[in-house]
């Protein structure tokens, strides 16, 4: 006879809750790890945010990356960055601002494809100037504090106001570490980046509101019950359906990462990323706030009209 494949039995007992003081000091420490990452080291934001122009190329037989890399030096361009690009040896070039505005940017382009010469094949240019990479800067951060906010006025009026400092602390941490995590590596910080961010911030929101409508669904149901022990329960009965959806949403993201390209390669690498740290989150971060702040036994008008009878 068929039987389901379960990773996570469905009688866990698993103590969350006593765990989660260790969650929030490793979360703490990793989150103050990531604000000096990010004051001391800085992001390695790409084109879109500090502008300048990213040239792919594709050598020639018998052409290495440091070859070329004396041949754009030696054209005059300074802090200009090679690095290889994809499996198909092509190279990426990348050249700061040029001074002069648009019309400048493209001389530095043309003087660098000629000095190239016809042995390496230009593949493509992408080009952004200081004005647009400035705003593309401020309406991504706008992007992602809109979305938190968005999200704390959903879950206060969905649930109360417990659970949405709770949500919001857990969506806070994940960006939080995201942020240090590309400081760390010095991955290109770019709009898919961003883009990758607030999806994060989306899957990590709909693994919380399951968490948090079992929670307030047990909160209504064993009323004698201490919190601490609900929690655990609550915890314990959607952890299988948690599992279940980060293993099979990794797979996937697991096979974009390795057969996308270089294309994708950064916004499946965050959302894989976020996908664990989400999951996380919501088990040891945005459930044991609950703890700290308190939470009503029950706050429905029901509830109340059934309270106040003698």
């Amino acid at each position: 006879m068929y039987k389901p494949i379960r990773f996570i039995p469905d009688d866990t007992k698993i103590p969350f809750i006593k765990w989660s003081r260790f969650g929030f000091m490793f979360s703490g420490v990793l989150c103050i790890a990531s604000v000096l990452l990010f004051i001391f080291i800085g992001l390695n934001f790409g084109v879109d945010f500090k502008g300048g122009t990213n040239v792919i190329v594709r050598p020639g037989a018998g052409v290495e990356i440091n070859t070329l890399r004396e041949s754009v030096s030696g054209m005059g361009f300074e802090g200009a960055e090679l690095q290889n690009f994809g499996t198909n040896g092509d190279i990426l070039i990348r050249l700061p601002i040029a001074e002069g505005g648009d019309q400048a940017q493209q001389a530095t382009v043309d003087k660098l494809k000629e000095g190239l010469g016809t042995g390496v094949e230009v593949l493509s240019v992408d080009s952004v100037g200081p004005k647009v990479s400035g705003e593309l800067t401020q309406q991504g951060i706008l992007a992602v504090v809109v979305a938190i906010l968005c999200i704390l006025v959903y879950v206060w009026m969905r649930f109360e106001w417990q659970f949405a400092i709770g949500a919001v602390v857990s969506l806070l941490h994940d960006v939080l570490l995201t942020i240090g995590l590309f400081c760390l590596l010095q991955i290109e910080f770019n709009l898919s980046t961003i883009a990758a961010i607030l999806t994060i911030i989306g899957y990590s929101l709909n693994d919380t509101v399951v968490v948090f409508d079992r929670i307030r669904e047990f909160l209504r149901k064993y009323k004698a019950m201490g919190l601490a022990d609900l929690l655990d329960f609550s915890l314990n009965s959607v952890l299988p359906r948690t599992i279940l959806t980060s293993v099979t949403t990794m797979l996937a993201l697991i096979a974009l990462y390795a057969f996308g390209g270089e294309v994708l390669a950064n916004f499946t690498f965050t959302m894989i990323w976020g996908v664990i740290i989400g999951t996380y989150s919501s088990i040891f971060v945005a459930a044991p706030v609950l703890i700290l702040l308190g939470s009503k036994r029950d706050w429905s008008d029901a509830a109340k009209a059934a309270n106040a009878r003698p």
